[in-house]
């Protein structure tokens, strides 16, 4: 049996609790039971237990400790640029959304800081300018909201020039050392550009050469061909490539990427001289998958590793941030974690219910699932859901199918440019959002920006026709989500655009709120 000592530096915030958690995972290795044995255990609780603790584990979602008490990131308001802090419900538990909603109420925020949880103390704040690109600037704090273990929370939503960076870190691996690292993200919201990446990079914001990075990549670019299937894939950034395998290339035929999962789990591990490994899971159900477990690149500079120590988020190394992401948690720990320890630490990740239920249904209140039915006497079937990032509508019936009943149902949301209004977001596309652009409306990731905003927001009126929910652009006011030849447009009565036709308009901008069809 491996004996664990924690030293009083590199123990959590808290850690009574979990040197009694890590305590326990002990003897069940050692009598062969599976590595998250103590109830309550979080993901850097079982890492721990397992020999390979945390040396950074970040989170706008959860605790990952489960003795963890403090702040979990910080949010500056663009009225007066104060900060606060966004913590916990307690101890262990999810974070306090409701803090950030007060504290940003009639204003917008941004995130500055991402703290870590571990004693080592390695906070991420906004990605200054790099070899490949300019200064970053802070993601929108309100732009992906999700339910995560029954709480309506935040994550982290990366668009292009966006990033966040710890030059200065300690305990991360350097310099051919092991070292593991996971994060939970979002196959819905990727792009082919460089680069989607957590993990370990440079100290200088600059390529500095062959095996200088070692961090999880997740997107759609396919850096070595043959690339299989369309992505998004998980892969290593070692600098200089995104690599599947020894040869960059996948070698594995059956690894066609995570498809449109609204939650993934990507893992990487390496031992810093001849083998690393890749697997990734879906967050929300099941266990891990390994697409690759095998030698280091073969191309000079990769064995050993070079790693430099910096921990990185949303950008390459050299700050190369074209790419689009999600991040909701992830840690890096000390040496490579056992096959078990991962399992434990995505069967507990499947555990909290990433895009679980609101608990509320029906209604247009803040956080209620619904789904939009026409009203016009050819539609009543119809509900508006999106389908191919435009919004269209369908008929959806009992009969339907899981992914045509998750696209017509919608979360309300407070409206992103007016509270009193309303926002829709994506029941499958989390973070993603009903807005309008030239008069048509799509489903589109929320940018943060106050053009955004507006074509995101609808104000609820009766409706037109007597019956039912109207719903005024917030930016086009005498204009209403209305459908036309199955399309949704902003739509006047009566107008120069065929879409404004006065036929059947009061009926056409008039919906039924209903029940949603996806749980």
């Amino acid at each position: 049996m491996r004996c664990i000592v924690l030293p009083r530096s590199s123990r959590p915030r808290g850690a009574v609790l979990a040197v009694l958690s890590v305590l326990a995972a002990v003897v069940a290795l050692a009598v062969g039971t599976p590595a998250a044995t103590a109830a309550g255990s979080l993901p850097c609780d079982v890492y721990a237990a397992a020999g390979t603790p945390c040396v950074a584990a970040h989170s706008l979602v959860r605790a990952l400790y489960s003795s963890y008490n403090g702040s979990l990131y910080q949010v500056q308001r663009a009225s007066d640029s104060a900060t606060a802090n966004i913590g916990l419900l307690a101890a262990g538990g999810y974070a306090n959304a409701a803090a950030q909603d007060s504290f940003c109420s009639g204003t917008t925020c941004i995130i500055t800081k991402i703290y870590d949880q571990s004693a080592r103390h390695n906070d991420l704040t906004v990605e200054g300018a790099g070899g490949a690109g300019a200064a970053d600037v802070g993601a929108p704090a309100d732009a992906l909201p999700v339910t995560v273990g029954g709480h309506q929370v935040y994550g982290l939503e990366i668009s292009a020039g966006m990033g966040y960076r710890d030059n200065s870190t300690s305990g991360v691996a350097t310099n051919g050392a092991a070292e593991g690292m996971y994060m939970v993200t979002s196959g819905t919201h990727v792009n082919g550009s460089c680069c989607f990446d957590y993990g370990n990079a440079e100290t200088n914001n600059k390529d500095t050469g062959n095996g200088h990075m070692d961090a999880i990549n997740f997107g759609t670019e396919c850096w070595f061909s043959p690339c299989y299937g369309q992505g998004p894939w998980v892969q290593a950034d070692l600098e200089n490539g995104l690599f599947q395998s020894d040869s960059g290339y996948s070698k594995n035929t059956s690894n066609t990427g995570t498809g449109s999962m609204p939650f993934v789990t990507a893992l990487l591990k390496n031992n810093g001289q001849n083998h690393f490994a890749l697997k990734y899971g879906n967050a929300q159900s099941g266990g891990l998958t390994t697409t690759y477990s095998g030698g280091e690149p073969t191309t000079s500079g990769y064995s050993p590793m070079h790693q430099e120590g910096a921990i990185v988020l949303g950008t390459g190394g050299d700050n190369s941030n074209g790419s689009i992401g999600s991040f909701f948690e992830g840690v890096m720990t000390s040496d490579i974690p056992t096959d078990a320890a991962d399992d434990s630490v995505q069967a507990n990740i499947v555990s909290v219910g990433y895009g679980g239920a609101t608990g509320s249904t029906g209604s247009l209140t803040a956080g209620s699932e619904i789904s939009l039915r026409a009203t016009t006497s050819c539609c009543t079937t119809d509900y508006i859901r999106h389908q191919n990032n435009a919004a269209v509508i369908s008929a959806i019936t009992s009969s339907s199918s899981t992914l045509d009943k998750g696209d017509a149902t919608w979360i309300v949301r407070r409206g992103l440019a007016d509270s009193s209004c309303y926002s829709f977001e994506s029941r499958n596309y989390p973070g993603d959002f009903l807005r309008h652009f030239n008069y048509q409306l799509y489903r589109q990731p929320m940018v943060g920006t106050t053009q955004f905003r507006q074509d995101a927001t609808f104000c609820a009126g009766t409706g037109k026709s007597g019956t039912g929910t109207s719903f005024a652009s917030y930016n086009y006011p005498t204009r209403y989500l209305r459908h036309y030849n199955y399309n949704i447009y902003i739509a006047s009565d009566g107008g120069s655009n065929t879409f404004d036709s006065a036929t059947s308009w009061t009926d056409d901008v008039s919906w039924a709120v209903t029940a949603p069809w996806a749980p």
